[in-house]
């Protein structure tokens, strides 16, 4: 049974225009981070959306979230990540939309395969929406593989007591 946590007003406004305005069934995304955490159950404290899509589900997103759009959508790399990356900022909660993610431990390592949320996809019905979550296994090992050992370890336990 997965835990009620309840996630900032603000940030539930968010959820549900992104809810609105990118049906399932035609964008392929979910949320990822604390807020797809702490939906499943685990007590994180919660800071922005984190949107994972595919690179047709980027752009997709970043037409239909237009007006909120305050970074564009482009190719991004950093030591830990690679992917097309742009930020919406919804009243005062900033969305950051991740496409066509690319994960490693560090610089010297190989980049491991885009993720594919469809893949790794929870739906959590609350607030009468259904909601697209990465799962908490498919998180702990993408945090392990991003070298994010405590957080991994932190999902490992929620799911060891039974939640997501």
């Amino acid at each position: 049974m997965i835990r009620q946590l309840d996630i900032p007003e603000s940030h539930l406004r968010a959820l549900r225009l992104l809810c609105a305005r990118l049906p399932l069934d035609r964008v392929n995304w979910a949320l990822t981070g604390s807020v797809g955490h702490r939906l499943q159950g685990v007590d994180v404290a919660v800071h922005d959306l984190d949107v994972q899509t595919d690179e047709a589900g980027a752009w997709q997103a970043a037409r239909a979230m237009s007006e909120y759009v305050v970074k564009p959508v482009k190719e991004r790399e950093s030591e830990r990540i690679k992917s097309i990356f742009g930020v919406l900022r919804v009243d005062d909660v900033t969305v950051e939309l991740m496409g066509r993610l690319q994960k490693r431990p560090g610089p010297d390592a190989p980049w491991g395969p885009a993720t594919d949320p469809h893949d790794h996809v929870v739906l959590v019905n609350r607030y009468g929406l259904q909601i697209p979550v990465l799962s908490l296994a498919y998180e702990a090992g993408a945090y392990d593989a991003m070298g994010r050992h405590d957080r991994a370890a932190l999902l490992r336990a929620a799911l060891d007591e039974g939640h997501g």
